[in-house]
């Protein structure tokens, strides 16, 4: 078995994207998936989108903890959610979390779940503002 999961993109519009995320675990649990594909996301005049700074994040993890990762040749920490955490951070005051990945940065959001066991679960909601070039 897998984990069941899934992505709804809620909004992706030229400027913002938003998205939720939902995770039941089997016990397996999640290792650097991709969540935030930023060349899936719509283009603005032909130029696709490069990367994501995160604005608003609404959390509740149930049981696991979760890792969201900055993807490059070596990941880069973005946040960390601890088990049964509910959490509301709104980054946009101070622009948002941007990508600080340095080599092979990719601008994708990639998540790991943390001491995963069967029925352990998450909900996650990001706000991200997109850039491109």
């Amino acid at each position: 078995m897998a984990d069941a999961v899934a992505t709804q993109i809620l909004v992706d519009d030229t400027r913002r994207a938003v998205f939720k995320f939902t995770n039941i675990s089997d016990g397996t649990g999640e290792t650097g998936v991709v969540k935030i594909d930023v060349s899936a996301l719509s283009s603005y005049q032909g130029n696709a989108c490069t990367s994501v700074a995160i604005q608003t994040l609404d959390a509740i993890t149930v049981g696991l903890g979760l890792t969201l990762l900055w993807d490059a040749t070596t990941d880069v920490v973005c946040l960390t959610l601890g088990e049964n955490d509910f959490v509301s951070f709104n980054f946009a005051r101070f622009g948002g979390l941007t990508n600080n990945a340095g080599a092979g940065k990719t601008g994708d959001l990639l998540f790991t779940t943390v001491g995963a066991g069967s029925g352990d679960k998450y909900t996650v909601v990001i706000e991200v503002l997109k850039y491109y070039g």
